[in-house]
């Protein structure tokens, strides 16, 4: 689609409709009263600022400008929550892009969603919300569709190519909204663990009978201990963020900086906008695709950020099972019933026909019964023993009125009070300042299953402390006593999740932050300890970006005069990595001597020594250096370091390689060597550029990148999440990193919010939308956000569209 044009012509016609003519996204009112009416304003990067008189009207022009962004990834992420993969991409196809939810085959996540989200589970969130919050999620579904039937009449006859007529892209109802803030919740819990909640089913008489307790313990820690990442993790999703105060900062106001790890395709990424109601509501930032409010951002008053939580909000239940039947299991010695669900999901086989799939699945007290048996052994099924995923949020339904709240926060002292008031954030840490505020805040405040670290300790059987070695802090108890369960506070916003007191929070006067370790280091001068287990570890190792994050938040701090917002902004965007400044000169030291002048590594050595240490656009030895920490990585910490970890020195240690053991030499050359091979066989030199091998590609064209992956300690994170191949680290499958960055300060004159989006506003590469804030991005170029009625209507790219429709014109409802 050619967008400038379209939009131009949007707003002559928004403008003749003033005049009493209809423009596309509108209906004449035929006398009849206009239910939805709203005023969508793009400026640079085709950011929509919406305006409305009202809730729902807000809701349908935020779903109409989503929609015409974005709709070929809305509408497959619509068909995913009805659980409907499989009848439009048959059932062993997986989504093409990474989520929160992973990649499962379309027939598991059919059934998974279907599980998770039936009618009931709508109703109970429905039923939770807010009036005015109810008439956003109505407004933005009809939005959705408004923009649907405007595509489908010919307005926009080049966009969506991708998608455009195809039987899977259909209207909406708010039930798909509600089914997407679902799928959003669960997202730190079962929803990481879709394929065995998926594939569970008892076993078929006459299956042979387990081992005893020690021989399925043995079997789950060595089947454990080979997998990669602890389980039901997403390797490198996660977050930045730093706030500091008002006492340490030049100009005397706080800072905030936030900058999520994050996908950069898919349902789950991120959608920049500012949505504003006169006298009630002004708001900016990103969403969710999906989700009809804001979820990180500012407002007139308050700015905040979210990093992921590393406390836990699953646990696994070990279920003894009645002898008589592996449907029913044991409480207190009595026996009761699973639930059973029978499900049954259409799917198209290759040839164009359709066949029905039916599984039942089941349900307990604690959750749904999952199969860990791909994982371990003793971990599935059997006659004897079952296992059932709790998940904290499966009863949150509160989260989406905390963020509906905090949009329109008055105060700082106002946002900790909502936080505390709701407890609802589902899965992660929240930071944030406040204008005319002095003061800095952090909060893990949400939904943590209440599991005391003595419940833990007693009530954890053999096959728990396996998973631990894993998965250390998800409570694996014994189902088979009611003493095990997680405990209930009179206190708790919920029934089995930890109460207010025993949730890590902070308010200080220097600084915050987080790097997706846990609340232990909030502020590495003043430790935090004293909360359970579960909500995080105390007195353990730290990433090397955690280390990175702090020593550059004391680096800040030392400037003269206190923290600026310029140095922040430069800092924040730098392509160091903590493993090369640890370990790059012990490594040149241990296997890059005067002897090796004319031998295998003396290339690799020369591109190292000559490497600026960045992984900037043009920096040359960041790709050999990756290759080479990967493989490095593959060597037994307790071998590779020189000290290893010291709880009372946690930003310096572990440290420095183990030269002085000919071994660990001989594996560090062993995997320079590798790394350098890897770069040749795959066609790139030694001393490539960091952009010829990582880059996104945008209308055709490659548009080069700067930064790393979480694992090497890049601050800056820009991570294809796939091996090295010809075609080097393209973002454009995989993709997870830097996403929404903003560092915002409230001035004289209120918010002052830089900001960059990575990934660009649109998923459609007809859209001069869909890169322009790719390179922007790329070229490291912060944009200070129109925030004020002024700035938006003097924006040099400035657009206006008014978009209405009326309620008997709705949708119909979703198709399950």
């Amino acid at each position: 689609m050619n967008q400038i044009v379209s939009l131009a012509i949007s707003a002559a016609l928004a403008s003749a409709l003033l005049g009493g003519c209809a423009a596309p996204g509108q209906q004449p009112e035929s006398g009849a009263q206009t239910a939805w009416h709203a005023e969508i304003r793009r400026t640079q990067d085709g950011i929509p600022h919406i305006r409305a008189a009202d809730w729902g009207s807000l809701g349908f022009g935020f779903g109409y400008a989503q929609a015409q962004d974005n709709l070929c990834t809305l509408a497959d992420g619509f068909v995913t929550y009805r659980g409907e993969r499989s009848a439009y991409f048959g059932a062993d196809a997986r989504p093409t892009s990474a989520a929160t939810f992973g990649q499962p085959r379309n027939i598991d996540a059919d059934f998974f969603f279907r599980l998770v989200g039936d009618q009931a589970a709508v109703e109970r969130y429905r039923a939770a919300q807010s009036p005015e919050l109810r008439d956003l999620i109505d407004g933005f579904a009809n939005g959705y569709d408004r923009y649907l039937d405007d595509l489908n009449a010919g307005n926009f006859p080049e966009a969506h190519a991708a998608c455009r007529g195809k039987p899977w892209v259909d209207k909406i109802s708010a039930d798909d909204i509600y089914l997407r803030l679902i799928a959003a919740n669960l997202a730190g819990g079962s929803a990481r663990f879709v394929t065995p909640i998926a594939l569970a089913h008892p076993p078929k008489p006459g299956a042979a009978a387990p081992r005893g307790d020690n021989a399925d313990a043995d079997a789950a820690r060595t089947a454990l201990d080979s997998l990669r990442f602890p389980i039901g993790e997403n390797p490198g999703i996660g977050s930045n963020a730093l706030a500091f105060g008002a006492q340490i900062t030049r100009d005397r106001r706080s800072i905030l900086f936030g900058n999520p790890h994050w996908f950069w395709r898919g349902p789950d990424r991120f959608y920049q906008a500012q949505l504003t109601i006169p006298g009630q509501t002004n708001v900016a930032g990103v969403s969710f695709l999906g989700v009809p409010l804001i979820v990180l951002g500012f407002n007139e008053n308050i700015a905040w950020t979210h990093t992921v939580s590393s406390a836990r909000r699953f646990g696994i239940f070990q279920l003894t099972l009645d002898p008589a039947d592996p449907t029913r299991y044991l409480v207190d010695g009595q026996s009761e019933a699973m639930t059973p669900v029978p499900l049954t999901v259409r799917a198209r086989r290759a040839d164009g026909t359709y066949e029905s799939v039916s599984r039942t699945l089941y349900k307990t007290r604690f959750g749904p019964v999952v199969d860990l048996s791909a994982m371990a052994q003793g971990l599935g099924w059997t006659a004897q023993t079952a296992f059932a995923i709790a998940d904290v949020n499966a009863d949150n339904t509160r989260a989406f009125q905390n963020f509906f709240a905090w949009n329109q926060a008055r105060s700082l002292a106002d946002f900790m009070a909502i936080q505390k008031r709701y407890a609802g954030m589902p899965w992660v840490n929240t930071f944030a300042i406040g204008r005319d505020d002095v003061r800095v805040w952090f909060a893990d405040i949400g939904p943590i299953p209440n599991v005391p670290d003595a419940l833990a300790q007693s009530c954890t059987p053999p096959a728990g402390r396996a998973f631990a070695a894993r998965a250390p802090g998800v409570p694996f108890l014994d189902g088979s006593k009611s003493a095990c369960a997680w405990r209930v506070d009179a206190t708790s916003a919920q029934p089995g999740a930890l109460p207010l007191e025993q949730l890590p929070s902070a308010v200080r006067g220097d600084y915050v932050g987080n790097f997706n370790d846990s609340y232990w280091l909030t502020n590495a001068n003043a430790p935090m300890s004293g909360y359970p287990r579960i909500a995080g570890a105390a007195r353990v190792e730290q990433s090397l970006r955690t280390r990175y994050g702090h020593l550059l938040a004391a680096r800040l701090q030392r400037e003269r005069g206190g923290v600026t917002r310029e140095a922040l902004e430069s800092a924040v965007l730098e392509t160091h990595s903590m493993s090369e400044r640890l370990f790059r000169r012990p490594l040149l030291d241990a296997v890059c001597t005067v002897n090796e002048a004319g031998g295998p590594l003396h290339e690799a050595c020369e591109v190292l020594r000559k490497w600026n240490g960045t992984a900037d656009i043009d920096a040359r030895g960041a790709n050999l250096w990756d290759e080479f920490w990967q493989r490095a990585m593959q060597i037994a910490p307790e071998r590779l370091y020189e000290s290893g970890f010291d709880p009372n020195k946690p930003l310096a240690t572990p440290g420095g390689f183990n030269i002085d053991n000919p071994a660990v030499v001989q594996d560090l050359r062993q995997a320079l060597g590798g790394a350098a091979l890897a770069l040749k066989l795959n066609g790139f030199a030694l001393d490539s550029r960091r952009g010829d091998i990582l880059y996104t590609t945008r209308n055709g064209a490659r548009v080069p990148l700067y930064g790393g992956c979480d694992e090497a300690g890049y601050f800056t994170i820009v991570c294809a999440r796939r091996p090295l191949d010809p075609k080097g680290y393209p973002m454009d499958s995989s993709g997870q990193g830097d996403s929404y960055v903003q560092v915002v300060t409230f001035g004289e004159n209120g918010v002052e919010a830089d900001t960059m989006l990575s990934h660009s506003e649109s998923d459609d590469p007809a859209s001069p939308h869909s890169g322009d804030a790719t390179r922007a991005f790329a070229a490291k170029r912060w944009a200070r956000f129109p925030f004020t009625e002024q700035s938006i209507d003097s924006d040099p790219a400035v657009t206006r569209v008014v978009v209405s429709g009326t309620r008997d014109g709705g949708p119909g409802a979703p198709k399950r």
